[in-house]
């Protein structure tokens, strides 16, 4: 949970268009816009490396000062990533008030692999859903939920019914029974390569030819006789 959250510091934004953020991107900044319920969006520009450094530390809530002001309550509302190098290229937040539910995307962590009994029978296991949509005031969204996988024995499936939600916090799923957040697979069997197989073949086809041939070389030595 998010008792003393970071704050991003930024810089208003005066001057906008495609140009104006091509160059902006080239100085290692980012264009950004807050939302505020029924305000006017407020735009604004950010070092890149500054606001990936918060976005790194994992909290859905945190604070927005612009210009050197009073610290809002804010949470990602948008990502634009580069397709290729991917660098942020824009991000939009919006500002929430600590009272009022929210709803946001929370990261799905894995502990107990190694101790699950599947597992050490060499069986495979796939995390399928790495993230959840939940429910809660934002100073109790938490940074990600950790399910406990050392139990999971081969072709077993975990659901996300059968995981506990954190005080205040509720899943956003029409059907947790059809949530799939791991499954236990058995072990992966390596088959014969068929072309062995077939080398094999041709292999004994070549030795009976061979004597095939030698046979009737034989034969034409004695006429020559």
């Amino acid at each position: 949970m998010a008792d003393a959250r970071t704050t991003l510091k930024v810089d208003p934004r005066t001057e906008f268009g495609s140009r104006t953020s091509r160059r902006m991107r080239r100085e290692g900044l980012v264009p950004g816009v807050v939302y505020s319920g029924g305000s006017e969006a407020t735009h604004f520009q950010v070092s890149e490396r500054d606001v990936r450094s918060v976005i790194a530390e994992g909290a859905a809530l945190f604070d927005l000062s612009i210009d050197g002001g009073k610290a809002r309550p804010v949470v990602v509302k948008e990502q634009q990533l580069h397709p290729v190098k991917g660098t942020l290229r824009h991000i939009d937040l919006q500002e929430v008030k600590l009272d009022e539910a929210i709803q946001a995307e929370v990261l799905i962590e894995l502990e107990g692999v190694e101790d699950a009994p599947g597992v050490k029978q060499s069986g495979v296991l796939e995390h399928v859903t790495r993230e959840i949509l939940v429910e809660a005031l934002p100073t109790d969204i938490p940074d990600k939920i950790v399910v406990d996988v050392s139990a999971m024995e081969i072709n077993d499936t975990l659901q996300l019914s059968a995981v506990t939600a954190p005080n205040g916090v509720t899943f956003v799923a029409e059907d947790p029974e059809e949530v799939t957040i791991a499954t236990l697979a058995p072990p992966r069997v390596e088959e014969a390569a068929p072309e062995v197989e077939e080398e094999t073949e041709l292999v004994g086809e070549t030795a009976e030819g061979g004597e095939s041939e030698g046979d009737g070389d034989s034969g034409g030595d004695s006429e020559g006789e």
